[in-house]
């Protein structure tokens, strides 16, 4: 296996709007479409498509959002073996308003994500074992984020972890067994409390989650690129994002993400920044289309450069 996910499957509920409202305001939306989303399916969507054989480890409602959901997964090419249902709660939705220009605000209610338990995780312990990279984000209990990410490192698996949504006061022990710590500049602010306008700011952001011992630190900028440094150079290195004409950019950081664990995983001998620069360009590439999952491309729909 190359990679697995641990975390979040969301059912999209996207209202396309003029702007976004301002608080107490009503707006006419001009279109409404259901999709598939939460942050760790669409990473592990995303690694996919891109050619990379793998397994997600969720739970979702019993329930027709949830049933779609298992076939999606399907239709996708995703292992599902450790793809779990309840009763107790209903599939994870994410109402979601998409302004003109292409930002986005989205109100997560975690329903059957919250669900899954430590107990379920260690029975995917064989899967996780036979990984090369496992990808962790908080849109489940963080009990169970961190008990992923310690099986993990048990069998030597290289670890992501997006850190989203992002906690202010975060075990410690999550930086420790976090190979690629991967935040966006709103995420590292809550993090360390210190804010990132640009990517001059994150030298100081960096050196603090790399302090906290986890080896490499990514923070991406949206039109400005991305930074990072790692354990043992850390200075930061700034890459540059492809200029695009932003329609949605509606899970392009979970497009970034999967994109790195695929080539953690099938391309392992690239540089870090060759990697993170590849990554950079496939999230670009999804801003440029509607929807969450609906924007993330196949391989043979990429420049085939991408994959060389």
């Amino acid at each position: 296996m190359d990679v697995v996910v641990v975390g979040s499957c969301m059912t999209d509920l996207i209202s396309y709007v003029p702007r976004l409202p301002k608080p107490g305001e009503t707006l006419h939306g001009e279109r409404f479409a259901v999709g598939f989303g939460g942050k760790g399916a669409n990473q592990c969507i995303v690694s996919s498509r891109l050619g990379a054989k793998t397994a997600m480890v969720a739970k979702v409602g019993n329930d027709t959002f949830g049933n779609n959901y298992i076939q999606n997964f399907r239709d996708n090419g995703v292992n599902i073996e450790h793809v779990s249902t309840t009763s107790e709660a209903a599939t994870g939705v994410a109402p979601i308003a998409v302004s003109e220009d292409g930002q986005n605000a989205i109100v997560i209610v975690s329903g059957a994500n919250l669900k899954l338990t430590e107990t379920d995780v260690q029975r995917s312990e064989g899967l996780i074992s036979s990984a090369r990279v496992v990808v962790c984000q908080l849109e489940i209990k963080p009990d169970v984020t961190i008990t992923a990410l310690k099986l993990a490192k048990k069998h030597n698996v290289v670890t992501i972890f997006n850190p989203a949504p992002a906690l202010p006061h975060l075990d410690p022990s999550f930086y420790v067994y976090s190979d690629f710590l991967c935040v966006n500049e709103t995420e590292a602010e809550i993090l360390t409390g210190i804010p990132v306008s640009c990517p001059n700011d994150s030298q100081k952001v960096i050196s603090c989650l790399l302090e906290r011992g986890c080896k490499a630190v990514i923070v991406t900028l949206g039109s400005q690129g991305s930074v990072f440094a790692t354990h043992e150079n850390p200075l930061i290195r700034h890459i540059q994002a492809t200029s695009v004409t932003a329609v949605d950019s509606t899970g392009a950081g979970d497009a970034f993400i999967g994109a790195l664990a695929f080539y953690l995983s099938t391309m392992p001998n690239l540089q870090l920044e060759d990697i993170i620069r590849r990554s950079g360009k496939i999230a670009s590439a999804s801003v440029e289309l509607p929807g969450t999952q609906t924007s993330y491309q196949w391989q043979k729909d990429l420049p085939t450069e991408l994959f060389r």
